[in-house]
């Protein structure tokens, strides 16, 4: 009987330590507790390198003839672009193409066949440059080539910026900072402090124009017909949080 009794003093012993364990981890789980904030890095530059495309053309009966007069034109928009400040370096043209062009014939109203209408010939440029004011300017005056009996047809220039990989990293420390501070507010407001960092995701980038209301991709957005643009990244992150 007596080691009956010492059995039920065991037993109970432990259900007691397991019923005090799990009090406190419920304590525990209630005063700890996760939070996620979204943080926001953004910041606007100017691109420092521009892209100018264009092409002119010619027409011509022989297609030798026409290679003559588009020669002469090529050397007279690489005249326009260099007198107007664009270095000759950052200045390629393209393989000029040839293509003959056909009439239809008839014959009292009645469709006999084609015949050739002579040659059109292209040829197209494009102009890389970290001169970014002079290649402007001189890409606005092509135009005025026309006067001269020169078909030159000029695209809208395009603007990059060599150190983007730079401005995305300090993007995203910015973000990460920011999403940081939005949870410490959150958690001191509530009475909480604010523990580790549990994850954070950085979402996709976004460079848009600098002023307007250019829409966001959710794969991301790259505009390139600005000068000057604005970048933005969000950080996702999650915390632990105590209760005090």
């Amino acid at each position: 009987m007596e080691k009956l009794w010492k059995y039920i003093i065991c037993s109970s012993a432990f259900v007691l330590a397991a019923m005090v364990l799990a009090a406190a981890y419920t304590s525990s789980s209630r005063s700890e507790g996760t939070i996620s904030v979204t943080g926001l890095g953004e910041t606007q530059f100017a691109s420092d390198m521009i892209v100018v495309e264009g092409e002119f053309s010619v027409k011509n009966d022989a297609a030798a003839d026409g290679y003559i007069e588009l020669e002469n034109q090529r050397k007279r928009v690489l005249s326009h672009l260099v007198s107007n400040g664009v270095s000759e370096e950052s200045i390629s043209f393209n393989m000029p193409t040839a293509r003959e062009v056909f009439e239809s014939v008839y014959v009292d109203g009645k469709y006999i066949g084609e015949t050739s209408n002579g040659f059109i010939l292209r040829q197209s440029f494009i102009v890389e440059s970290m001169e970014v004011d002079a290649v402007e300017a001189a890409s606005r005056k092509l135009p005025s080539l026309m006067a001269e009996g020169i078909m030159v047809e000029v695209y809208e220039p395009m603007y990059y910026f060599t150190k983007l990989e730079s401005v995305k990293h300090d993007l995203i420390g910015a973000a990460a900072a920011d999403a940081r501070a939005r949870a410490e507010l959150m958690a001191t407001n509530a009475g909480s402090s604010l523990g580790k960092l549990i994850s954070s995701r950085a979402g996709v980038f976004q460079i848009t124009a600098a002023t307007g209301d250019e829409e966001f991709s959710a794969g991301g957005s790259f505009n390139l017909s600005s000068r000057v643009k604005k970048a933005r990244v969000t950080v996702r992150a999650e915390f632990k949080v105590k209760n005090n």
